[in-house]
């Protein structure tokens, strides 16, 4: 009983390491994506639409991270290393869709995320994240 225990805590604590640095990256490539501070923006000048797109990045990363923990089956090591390949592939994904979609519409995704009134194509570039990130989860079963 113990042992599974033990097992579950340093799973439950690898996936949250992993998980936590996918976010880390994810957050510093919307900064990248985006004309303005990310932080400046969300923390400071409390911009909704910057923190949508965050947050969006955000539970995209995580639907991937629950899709390697599912499609591990108990493999520990199997499920990190998926964690960490499939959730970099997440990011490029919602990176390339990010810059695909400023390609393809008028006025700028980038843009839009420092308005400060709520923008359609900002929730439009959010709901590709969240759908990306579970794309990519089910990928991995």
């Amino acid at each position: 009983m113990f042992e599974d225990f033990g097992n579950a805590v340093l799973g439950a604590l690898a996936y949250s390491g992993v998980g936590i640095a996918l976010m880390v990256l994810g957050y510093f490539i919307v900064d990248w994506l985006t004309p303005a501070p990310l932080g400046e923006m969300i923390w400071t000048n409390r911009n909704r639409n910057a923190a949508l797109l965050l947050a969006s990045n955000s539970l995209g990363v995580g639907l991937i991270v629950v899709g390697a923990i599912w499609a591990s089956e108990g493999n520990l090591v199997e499920g990190i290393v998926s964690t960490l390949v499939f959730g970099v592939i997440g990011l490029v994904a919602m990176a390339v869709a990010f810059l695909v979609l400023d390609l393809l519409t008028p006025g700028k995704p980038g843009e839009a995320v420092t308005s400060e009134e709520f923008q359609p194509a900002v929730w439009v570039n959010s709901a590709m994240h969240v759908a990306l990130g579970g794309v990519i989860a089910m990928a991995l079963s």
